[in-house]
């Protein structure tokens, strides 16, 4: 049975919507949920970055369009997206640490959206992903991205893991998908 639950697909697809969705179904039912999710961010219709976005509601940015790096900070760009990594990092590292076992009684899923290029700047943030991963307790809800020419070694272990399941969104089955993530999610933590 898997633990972990991992949701892939081209960019666009409703990968996000889904994790949002299964979200707000896991905590209606009263399982405990925390993580962050990446958003678009658009001015004028069109796609100027992205921020990341925490469960409990703060938010901070994740990349944006000739954003300048830190004086003295190295660029960390994928296409036209510079990373504000001393941003993503604030927001993201204290929401998986909080994912751990001194984190309350009973089973946690945290949510990781995404765990792609731009986040793979932060070697903190691949080390308490991979903390989070063997963390008893906690189920992760999160998504990666499809391989494509290089393939992503730290997507690739997370894909290949004996513990984790994979569900390849589409345009044809992301409506019909969230009972059975719901379901995995809930086998997952008995």
């Amino acid at each position: 049975m898997a633990l972990h639950v991992f949701l892939t697909g081209p960019p666009g697809v409703g990968k996000t919507t889904l994790i949002q969705k299964t979200s707000e179904v896991l905590k209606s039912s009263g399982i405990s949920v925390d993580g962050f999710y990446t958003e678009e961010v658009r001015q004028g219709g069109r796609r100027i970055g992205f921020d990341v976005v925490t469960l409990s509601g703060p938010r901070g940015l994740l990349s944006r369009v000739g954003l300048e790096p830190l004086p003295g900070k190295r660029e960390c760009r994928v296409g036209q997206y510079v990373v504000d990594l001393t941003s993503f990092e604030q927001l993201a590292l204290p929401v998986l640490r909080n994912a751990g076992p001194n984190s309350g009684p009973g089973q946690r899923v945290c949510v990781i959206d995404e765990i792609g290029k731009m986040e793979l700047f932060s070697q903190p943030f691949i080390q308490a992903v991979h903390q989070t991963l063997a963390t008893p307790g906690t189920v992760v809800l999160g998504t990666i991205p499809l391989p494509k020419g290089k393939p992503l070694a730290f997507v690739e272990e997370i894909r290949h893991r004996n513990d984790v399941k994979v569900f390849n969104v589409t345009k044809e089955n992301r409506n019909h998908l969230l009972p059975a993530i719901v379901t995995c999610v809930q086998s997952s933590r008995k």
